[in-house]
């Protein structure tokens, strides 16, 4: 073994052996010609998940969705958060606390001149809305949605 590597698994783990560490693999990508898009997606959809649009706050029926079930992309299907994660912010956005494994990407945006952390889906890159620190526990992470960009489907969480 490598130095380098010896003193990842050190700084990583600890001393003596790493654990094993099962990442699931991440969604494949998706990537549409701008015309499937729009083709696919209504036209609130296409503004808010392939051009970063907001909708208006309390403007979405899944700020009022309390089933339990799984909210997924409305671009590719590709499930991002549990309603056990589901919370209501007071921000007139559907929020959650935590996405599922794998489910999101994030990039840092400037629009408002203060960078904040957009999150996207990580299957179609679609946009979705914004993380922000404010969060309840246990992760204290607010995932403000753009409820046009989601599709809940009930059942199991």
């Amino acid at each position: 073994m490598q130095r380098r590597q010896a003193m990842k698994r050190i700084t990583l783990f600890g001393l003596g052996a790493a654990p094993a560490l099962a990442a699931a693999a991440p969604p494949p990508k998706l990537h549409l010609p701008e015309e499937e898009w729009r083709r696919r997606l209504t036209p609130a959809q296409y503004d808010v998940l392939r051009r970063a649009g907001t909708e208006t706050a309390r403007s979405s029926p899944l700020n009022h969705e309390h089933r339990k079930g799984t909210y997924h992309c409305a671009g590719c299907e590709l499930p991002l958060f549990s309603s056990e994660t589901k919370y209501d912010s007071g921000t007139g956005w559907p929020s959650f606390y935590a996405p599922l494994p794998d489910a999101l990407e994030t990039s840092i945006d400037f629009w408002l001149i203060i960078p904040r952390t957009e999150y996207h889906c990580a299957k179609c890159g679609g946009h979705h809305g914004h993380v922000f620190g404010d969060g309840p526990k246990p992760t204290g992470k607010r995932y403000c949605s753009n409820g046009v960009a989601l599709k809940f489907i009930p059942g199991a969480a």
